[in-house]
């Protein structure tokens, strides 16, 4: 699989499973041996069973209510995928958005070898207007 394909199935992938909670059908995304990490300060998540504890974790303090993807920007087999999500945050329901980027490396197989996020959150639900990508 080349990389543009792997990066529209990540983003796609991503984008349904977030909004539906589907923590299996991203785990299929990621190599077993996948390193991945949320924010630079945060602890790696090593192997496919890291990222899954680190999305289940995730999950389970918050609701996505609407989850958009932009298109992925490739070259070689790297990619960066800009997202946007309005969640509902437990325990409470309150309405936070988050937005960021992957930034994401592939195996000639298609899977994630490497992902690395950056992302902010803000109170509230706010629109996707400072996108460069969502827009």
């Amino acid at each position: 699989m080349d990389a543009r394909d792997a990066a529209d199935r990540f983003a796609h992938t991503w984008e349904a499973a977030w909004l539906r909670g589907d923590t299996a059908a991203i785990a299929e995304l990621y190599a077993e041996d996948c390193v991945h990490r949320s924010m630079p300060f945060r602890p790696v998540h090593r192997g496919r069973r890291g990222l899954v504890a680190y999305v289940e974790w995730a999950f389970s303090t918050e609701r996505a209510t609407e989850v958009r993807f932009g298109p992925p920007l490739v070259a070689g087999d790297l990619a960066t995928v800009e997202y946007w999500a309005t969640l509902a945050e437990e325990p409470d329901g309150k309405p936070t958005t988050i937005a960021g980027c992957a930034i994401v490396r592939f195996r000639p197989d298609g899977l994630v070898s490497e992902a690395r996020d950056y992302w902010h959150t803000a109170d509230g639900h706010r629109p996707p207007e400072a996108s460069l990508f969502l827009s």
